[in-house]
């Protein structure tokens, strides 16, 4: 399983907005983690620089969330509904942003149950309960 550290997902990011920016060539996951980027305006400011970014704490205290987590999670759901994996979860996104009128506004529901399947994941210390992620996303989308 690839593990990168905080400081290659902040780099990956940085460098893939830099790419944007500049109109280099960039792979496609770049251009998608670029994309969603350009979704998220509020933290083109923490992208900008890679050691600023590098060097930015995110403990909560001061009222912040962590732009590399959230775009993160972004591109997490983004590759899962491109696969289909676990299985369900590219229905249940599409019925969830039906919903919501938005595929960005049900991402960021979807954040909520992903966050949720790995914190019990993490508690409980088994694999990550896929069908309960897909099941809690349908559940959101037939409220």
């Amino acid at each position: 399983m690839f593990s990168p550290s905080a400081d290659d997902v902040r780099r990956f990011f940085v460098e893939a907005w830099q790419k944007r920016g500049s109109g280099a060539p960039a792979t496609p996951i770049e251009t998608i983690a670029a994309d969603w980027i350009a979704a998220h305006p509020e933290h083109h400011g923490e992208l900008a620089e890679l050691d600023r970014a590098l060097a930015a704490r995110y403990d909560g205290s001061d009222g912040r969330s962590n732009p590399f987590l959230h775009l993160s999670m972004h591109l997490s759901i983004s590759e899962q509904a491109s696969i289909d994996q676990p299985a369900g979860i590219r229905q249940a996104l599409a019925l969830l942003a039906t919903r919501l009128g938005s595929a960005h506004a049900a991402q960021h529901e979807a954040m909520e149950c992903l966050g949720q399947m790995l914190w019990d994941s993490q508690q409980s210390g088994r694999p990550p309960d896929g069908e309960a992620y897909v099941e809690c996303v349908r559940r959101r989308a037939t409220r």
